[in-house]
């Protein structure tokens, strides 16, 4: 079968579409035909080592597709369910073994490609704005990336609970995408400064909470636009990771919260939240509550393309990779 591997860290060229032995399941897992993979910012910290995993490897993390095969001792799935996941590694590949307790099955209505887009970036959506800072009618947040693919989610998660949603984006077609999700103000950070913006709009008390994806470029002026006893969610770093940190800021500006979340190892780590969590997800796509955008689709072979394109901020919504 057809794989993407990663033997060292490194740039796009890293990635090699290869051929590989056919997989087959052990105790607990499932294999897969892969229909769609999600390509998100977490493959590119692991091709390049800023997340370190065992290599080679096959990238990817979250996919969708239909069962070919179970464990003898996998008593809840059956051959031909359709089926996405969010987890463990390998969904770059046209077929994939997965532990059978990451599987989640497609409701009717809910396509795999929407399941592949749903999965990860969704749940993300899901976790940051029930969960890690609960948002509540009246509430005032600010989403970076507000046209990518958890931005576009969390936005309208966010309005789903009632609260006033900023954004940021880099040019008017991502604005024009922001504001169809739903976002009240759409800020480009290109031209405007993001923080005199937010205290602006705020009447200089700022929002409740921060939604930060991107990092090293944003990280000081989101802690700047906080309100007082407001919360930094720093949960990505697509420019760069935060350097050394005082503390000591947090109470300088208000009595701060600061907290660095992960799906993985936080938010889905039991299968009873994840099947909550995916449940409300895939359930919000099927009635047409949650809209999901496939900004992006290339074949498995193009996975570089995929990669330039995220990192180099080319693209909105979804990347799909699709054997």
């Amino acid at each position: 079968m057809k794989a993407v591997r990663v033997h060292a860290p490194g740039g796009d060229e890293a990635l090699r579409y290869e051929e590989i032995p056919d997989a087959s399941p052990g105790p607990g897992q499932a294999l897969v035909q892969v229909e769609a993979s999600g390509v998100n910012f977490i493959d590119v910290y692991h091709r390049t080592g800023l997340y370190k995993v065992p290599m080679p490897v096959i990238l990817g993390r979250e996919g969708a597709g239909t069962v070919l095969e179970v464990a003898a001792d996998v008593r809840d799935l059956s051959k031909g369910d359709r089926v996405a996941w969010a987890g463990g590694f390998g969904s770059y590949a046209e077929k994939a073994v997965v532990p059978a307790e990451q599987l989640v099955k497609l409701p009717e209505g809910v396509s795999t490609r929407q399941g592949a887009a749903a999965m990860l970036q969704g749940m993300t959506a899901h976790y940051l704005a029930v969960s890690t800072y609960p948002l509540q009618p009246g509430d005032t947040c600010l989403v970076h990336a507000g046209a990518g693919g958890v931005g576009l989610l969390l936005t309208q998660i966010a309005k789903m609970r009632g609260a006033r949603v900023f954004t940021t984006v880099s040019t008017d077609e991502k604005a024009k995408l922001s504001r169809e999700a739903g976002a009240d103000v759409v800020i480009d950070y290109t031209k405007e400064d993001f923080e005199a913006e937010v205290k602006r709009e705020t009447g200089g008390r700022g929002v409740q909470v921060v939604y930060d994806s991107v990092g090293k470029t944003t990280f000081d002026k989101g802690l700047a636009s906080l309100a007082t006893r407001g919360m930094m969610v720093l949960f990505g770093q697509s420019s760069g990771p935060v350097g050394p940190f005082d503390a000591q800021v947090l109470s300088q500006r208000g009595s701060l919260y600061l907290t660095r979340p992960s799906l993985f190892n936080g938010y889905i780590a039991d299968r009873k939240e994840l099947l909550s969590r995916a449940g409300d997800v895939l359930g919000w796509v099927r009635e047409g509550r949650l809209k999901i955008r496939i900004g992006h689709e290339y074949p498995l072979a193009r996975a570089a393309e995929a990669h330039r394109d995220l990192e180099g901020r080319r693209t909105t919504g979804k990347v799909l990779l699709v054997p």
